[in-house]
């Protein structure tokens, strides 16, 4: 054979071998290293549904389920799997349109990929779950899911319990990833502070798709399938009938109260209003819902219980004394010749009591809350001369005060606590350039100046004079099901927290008999309950608000706090109702009507009707219409000026000024900017607010 045939006949060889070596590499690669083409077979005939587990359930004290589940439905999509679908039909079951449908398609590929599920509509009603799961197989890589949603049985609690809502990319990060786009994760409330405990596990399961991509039947009969496990319940203090009396009871009020029993720290209720029905926050219609509340000035979001920050007026007056019977600047026979003011320092402090002999004793000062002897007592604990300087004895009155719980975060198990304010020398001297005595802030010892507490402190402080000098931790759960050794998050809760013990007793019950004398004697005596000793104390805060850039002095806010009974104390209660006057006239009432309902198990039919006449009272400050008017106005000048349509905007505008903004809107089309919020705008009625005269009683 010539040489130039060999040569030929070898490169033909090399090139036959060549591709015979690719081929089986390729081969090997499709069916040994690569699993592409056996993934898209699986997702062809396979579908991965994940089965979300049943939250833990909340109950009560009495085993009552305050919060339990229900099951909707959510549409998934898995993008790579959407082919050929009606997509006009698909639109007008979900009543959306097709750009709007393109944009979630590309948002699920960025969210979560191409090939796994994704939510495109979550918790739909009833009636579109019927319509999808008549449809479903008309739209390859559309699926229904089982999800289980939050149900609130007594409509109360909403603060407490908290929501669930879908995970952000935030949580993703901030959880290391231990959740998927689509979980539900507490974002408030128990549900959050409980989240690890109340989640459970999710589950798979692999079901077999026929050629219409109807779900026909298991994979390998379960064998690869996981099965979800549920959260685990909690137990709780609460007393879901008293807290949904205490909700009744602040409806149409701005308020808050908080109930806890002293001896273990357990909260057995706390309220605050306004508030919302819990349910708009679980369902189809959640985030339009939460969109309302949230533009509500009122804020029904706000748990004011421990996010309200008060000043504590009378209700401070027997931890003053307490501390200036320990610091020995005053004795159970002390008094003090009040003739209705505090003259002793340049500015004068008004007491409303101007009997003789009112304040003759510490005791009859607390029952009858005389202002001037407390602003004595608070100057003379200042002032002490063991101590040689009052900046000493503020920071000394201030190490009894953080004792009480005051001025500081308390450790709730509520996500948000804020601390309130107990100020110290620092502040002082940055107001007064370092040069001020103890008549500066006198009025701190009427619970006024500087001092804001929250009503849970509030509750907390009682706690600890009703167990004589200790407290635990404020919380609602008492116990988690199933909780092992390995289960810490309790313990906390759990530890004694002695911080007032070294007070003797025979002070604490000088204190105590002060406080019963209130009830017996003093500001308290018309909510007096037979045969209940109950120790209290009324207080009546000053009050101001900024409302539209001007400093104005609103109706005082009605304080009360109380524990009974005395010689056994099972509940420990502080009520706030925000501009209602005086303490004993609104908040006193209230505390009483808790205490004898949590004690005696029912009503007196004399206190059922005062309950229903309290419940049926508007208090809501009128200053909050005027500010709901601005916040609503300024939006619709807003949206007026982005989308160039004032027809929203005019409905705010009086008839006079109304062919002034038009034409000004008009302006604003030709390329001139126009303010949020026209000067001359004004609401339909005009909003006077009362003024009060100030008082701390």
């Amino acid at each position: 054979m010539p040489v130039f045939n060999q040569s030929r006949s070898n490169i033909i060889r090399l090139i036959f071998g060549a591709l015979f070596l690719v081929i089986t590499a390729q081969l090997f690669n499709l069916q040994i290293v690569s699993n592409k083409y056996k993934r898209q077979a699986q997702e062809n005939a396979l579908f991965q549904k994940r089965i979300y587990p049943n939250r833990g359930i909340i109950y009560d004290r009495k085993g009552k389920a305050i919060l339990n589940n229900a099951i909707l439905y959510d549409l998934v999509v898995t993008p790579s799997q959407v082919k050929n679908i009606d997509t006009s039909y698909f639109c007008q079951l979900l009543d959306i349109d097709t750009a709007e449908f393109r944009d979630r398609i590309l948002d699920a590929k960025f969210k979560n990929g191409p090939f796994r599920p994704t939510i495109f509509e979550d918790l739909l009603p009833p009636d579109l779950y019927a319509k999808f799961e008549e449809n479903i197989w008309k739209f390859p890589g559309f699926n229904l899911q089982e999800r289980p949603i939050r149900i609130y049985p007594f409509n109360a609690a909403a603060h407490i319990m908290g929501y669930v809502g879908e995970v952000d990319s935030t949580i993703l990060k901030r959880s290391n990833y231990s959740y998927q786009l689509g979980d539900y994760v507490g974002r408030s409330g128990l549900e959050q502070y409980y989240e690890k405990q109340l989640m459970g596990q999710r589950g798979i399961e692999f079901w077999i798709k026929d050629n219409k991509n109807r779900l026909v039947g298991h994979y390998e009969n379960k064998a690869l399938d996981t099965a979800p496990v549920a959260g685990k319940n909690l137990r709780t203090y609460m007393d879901i009938d008293l807290q949904q009396m205490a909700e009744k009871l602040l409806g149409n009020k701005v308020g808050a109260i908080v109930a806890i029993e002293p001896k273990t720290g357990g909260i057995i209720a706390m309220a605050s209003s306004p508030d919302f029905d819990p349910n708009l926050l679980t369902g189809s219609d959640k985030q339009k819902n939460f969109a309302k509340l949230n533009l509500d000035v009122r804020s029904p979001l706000l748990n004011r219980a421990i996010k309200g920050q008060y000043p504590a007026g009378s209700t401070y007056k027997p931890l003053g004394a307490l501390i200036g019977l320990d610091e020995g600047v005053i004795t159970p026979a002390s008094g003090y010749d009040c003739r209705g003011y505090y003259y002793a320092c340049s500015h004068p402090v008004k007491c409303d009591e101007k009997n003789a002999g009112h304040a003759a004793t510490l005791r009859l000062a607390i029952a009858h809350s005389c202002n001037s002897f407390f602003c004595n007592t608070f100057r003379q604990t200042l002032d002490n001369p063991a101590l040689h300087s009052a900046r000493k004895g503020l920071m000394k009155w201030k190490e009894y005060v953080n004792a009480f719980g005051l001025g500081h975060r308390i450790g709730v198990d509520l996500p948000s606590e804020d601390g309130g304010n107990i100020p110290d020398t620092t502040s002082y001297d940055k107001d007064y350039n370092h040069s001020w005595n103890s008549c500066t802030m006198v009025t701190m010892g009427i619970g006024q100046d500087k001092m804001l507490v929250t009503p849970l402190q509030m509750a907390n402080s009682m706690c600890i004079v009703a167990n004589k000098g200790y407290y635990y931790v404020p919380h609602f759960v008492e116990k988690v099901d199933g909780e092992t050794n390995v289960d810490t998050l309790l313990n906390r809760y759990k530890t004694k927290h002695e911080v007032l013990t070294h007070i003797p007793e025979d002070v604490y019950d000088v204190v105590i008999s002060g406080m019963q004398d209130v009830t017996e004697i003093g500001t308290a005596k018309a909510v007096r309950i037979p045969g209940i000793n109950m120790c209290a104390k009324t207080g009546t805060a000053e009050n101001y608000l900024v409302i539209e850039h001007r400093r104005t002095k609103l109706k005082n806010n009605a304080m009360f706090v109380c524990f009974a009974p005395r010689e056994n104390p099972k509940v420990c209660i502080a009520v706030v109702v925000q501009n209602a006057g005086y303490g004993a006239a609104w908040a006193a009432p209230i505390g009483s009507l808790l205490i004898e309902k949590y004690l005696n198990d029912t009503l007196s039919a004399t206190s059922a009707k005062k309950m229903e006449q309290i419940s049926n009272t508007n208090l809501l400050p009128k200053y909050l219409v005027r500010l709901q008017f601005v916040a609503d106005s300024s939006r619709a000048a807003i949206r007026a000026m982005q989308r160039h349509d004032s027809t929203n905007y005019m409905k705010y505008i009086n008839p006079s000024t109304r062919a002034m903004m038009l034409d000004t809107l008009g302006r604003f089309k030709n390329g001139v900017p126009v303010p949020p919020v026209n000067p001359m705008l004004k609401p339909k009625t005009k909003i006077k607010i009362k003024e009060e005269d100030p008082s701390t009683r």
